[in-house]
């Protein structure tokens, strides 16, 4: 547990190996931590269970760095040039922001200092930051000020992302300062673009942002729940799998957690 607050996350093998057991050993012992909700399991591992706070602002960034990186890809690719967007507080977000670089004529407001710190330096994207009380742990910009200052404009996209997934459409988060905000961007703009690994469908969080049928697209890495799915169907939500996944990781994390 010690190890899995401090990386956010442990990998079955390297537990094998730093206590000198074998795998089984310690698919038992995650096993028995998930059953009192202390880990929740992730494929060949186990992430630190949700609750009432959120990890880490480096421990988060480092979970789900490659599927992260392929939704980051594949939103920008949604997104136009010369087009106006809000880009909220989130490790995926940032990666959003990461491959927007090649973009021209972007309006970006945003309520993250490392979206900022990313796009700040590029000759043809325009940045505005919201204002708002710095939150040192991972940057983010809250506060009344900050909602006051995103419902002062309207914009063609807005990326978000959250913190869990609930079985019944319910986007989630942990602070309700954070909700605030990200639920003014989603009533200001005009296409909303939820991007979110699918570890997100394994946690929980509780502070409710609103609902998927708010969300114009969906990126993801793997192919969603099938309660998930269904209400994106019945809500007109398109769903977006980031291209570069891996079907039969799929399959073993299924086995796995099992």
């Amino acid at each position: 547990m010690s190890i899995a607050r401090q990386t956010g996350r442990v990998i079955v093998d390297d537990l094998a190996a730093r206590f000198s057991v074998t795998p089984q050993t310690i698919r038992k012992d995650l096993n028995e931590l998930c059953d009192q909700r202390l880990l929740t399991r992730i494929h060949g591992g186990a992430m630190v269970a949700s609750g009432v706070e959120n990890m880490a602002y480096e421990s988060r960034r480092h979970l789900a760095e490659q599927e992260k990186r392929r939704i980051g890809a594949r939103a920008a690719e949604l997104i136009p040039n010369n087009s106006s967007l809000y880009v909220n507080i989130g490790t995926t977000t940032e990666e959003v922001a990461r491959h927007l670089v090649r973009h021209e004529g972007l309006l970006v407001i945003t309520n993250n200092i490392h979206v900022a710190s990313i796009l700040m330096p590029l000759p043809k994207i325009d940045v505005i930051i919201a204002g708002g009380v710095v939150r040192r742990s991972d940057g983010g910009i809250l506060g009344e000020q900050t909602v006051d200052f995103i419902s002062q404009f309207k914009v063609d996209h807005a990326v978000i992302g959250v913190s869990a997934i609930d079985d019944d459409g319910s986007l989630l988060d942990f602070d309700y300062r954070e909700v605030r905000a990200a639920q003014a961007i989603i009533e200001n703009a005009r296409n909303v673009i939820l991007v979110s690994d699918s570890m997100k469908f394994t946690r929980s969080a509780p502070v409710r942002i609103g609902h998927i049928s708010q969300v114009d697209v969906f990126v993801t890495d793997r192919p969603l729940p099938e309660s998930i799915a269904e209400i994106c169907r019945h809500k007109g939500v398109v769903v977006e799998i980031a291209p570069g996944g891996d079907v039969l990781a799929d399959a073993v994390q299924g086995s796995d957690a099992a």
